[in-house]
């Protein structure tokens, strides 16, 4: 029996690519945006892409803040892609103070526009960049447990969602020599910075680990 996602659809996302690749990995995707659909969910995915506040909005409007707070409490499988996991945090700092759903204690901080050595970067940060566990054994039981550090995966971002607790950041990738948080995790919550869709082989191998949780 093929395992069953339930993408939450706020309009905001790569909902087309995202469905893809599930479905590569050997999922049944259903597109849900109402409160119901969501409280019925056996694994949930809030993928995402624009600003912060906007997604935000999206959710507030369509009723799904509470539901998707209360799924998140359930212990089901929960995957936050792009902005789907900085909204997972308490709060963001994109164009002013912005309350988030609170899944994951922790604030949005924007990508730092200066290297470590005090040039300019170019933000956003787009590109392939090598994921690293943020401490020794952080992967282990982890979706990401099972690729080997070093390996890359594709952001495309601004922002980073910086976690209250350390024990909850899961990876992280270097900008300008500067620590990026690439993916958080608590309990079977789960956050990608990258975008696995967009990630190739190790994207399908990541989103199949999601599936199995």
């Amino acid at each position: 029996m093929q395992p069953r996602v339930t993408l939450v659809d706020y309009g905001s996302g790569n909902l087309y690519s995202v469905t893809r690749a599930l479905e590569r990995a050997g999922a049944e995707v259903h597109l849900a945006n109402d409160a119901a659909e969501i409280e019925a969910a056996d694994r949930l995915l809030l993928p995402g892409v624009g600003a912060f506040a906007d997604g935000m909005e999206g959710l507030r409007e369509r009723g799904l803040i509470e539901p998707i707070q209360r799924f998140a409490a359930s212990g089901r499988p929960l995957l936050g892609i792009c902005l789907g996991m900085q909204m997972l945090a308490s709060c963001s700092e994109e164009f002013g103070e912005h309350e988030g759903l609170g899944v994951l204690p922790g604030r949005v901080v924007p990508v730092p526009a200066k290297d470590v050595d005090g040039s300019p970067q170019k933000i956003p940060h787009i590109g392939w960049a090598e994921l690293l566990p943020w401490r020794e054994g952080a992967w282990a039981g982890s979706p990401l447990e099972r690729i080997t550090p070093g390996t890359a995966a594709y952001l495309v971002h601004s922002f980073h969602f910086l976690p209250q607790d350390e024990r909850d950041g899961l990876a992280v990738c270097h900008y300008g020599g500067h620590r990026i948080t690439a993916a958080v995790c608590h309990g079977a919550v789960v956050g990608f910075q990258f975008h696995p869709e967009k990630s190739g082989p190790v994207g399908l191998k990541l989103l199949s680990a999601y599936l199995g949780l």
